[in-house]
């Protein structure tokens, strides 16, 4: 061995910038298709729901409130909480459409009690 050193040539800039331009690609291409994506999907679906409520439909609203759509409006829905407790609630805080309605009025007292 001698005590020589050797001075090497030094990479490229462009091999600089490949190596980390090739990898940041990567990351982000992932992240487009396991993150936004699909939250893309899910709110293209959630705007379909919302436009699709009509009377009698059965919703739950973000916040957690069960109820059927008495009254569709350009914004705003009416949803039946209880026997004559009607509530206005967002279009957009309607989080799931439980089941779908005849399109009538909901049932009166007597109706619900002679189905049971």
């Amino acid at each position: 061995m001698n005590g020589f050193a050797y001075a090497q040539a030094g990479g490229s800039g462009f091999e600089m910038l490949n190596s980390l331009l090739v990898p940041t690609i990567l990351i982000i291409g992932i992240m487009y298709f396991l993150m936004i994506r699909p939250q893309q999907k899910r709110m293209k679906e959630h705007r379909e729901m919302v436009a699709g409520l009509r009377r009698g439909d059965s919703v739950v609203t973000s916040g957690g409130i069960l109820g059927k759509v008495t009254k569709v409006e350009e914004n705003e829905v009416q949803v039946e909480v209880a026997e004559g407790v009607r509530i206005r609630v967002l279009r957009s805080t309607v989080s799931e459409v439980r089941g779908k309605g005849e399109g009538g009025a909901p049932p009166s007292k007597a109706e619900s009690k002679t189905a049971e």
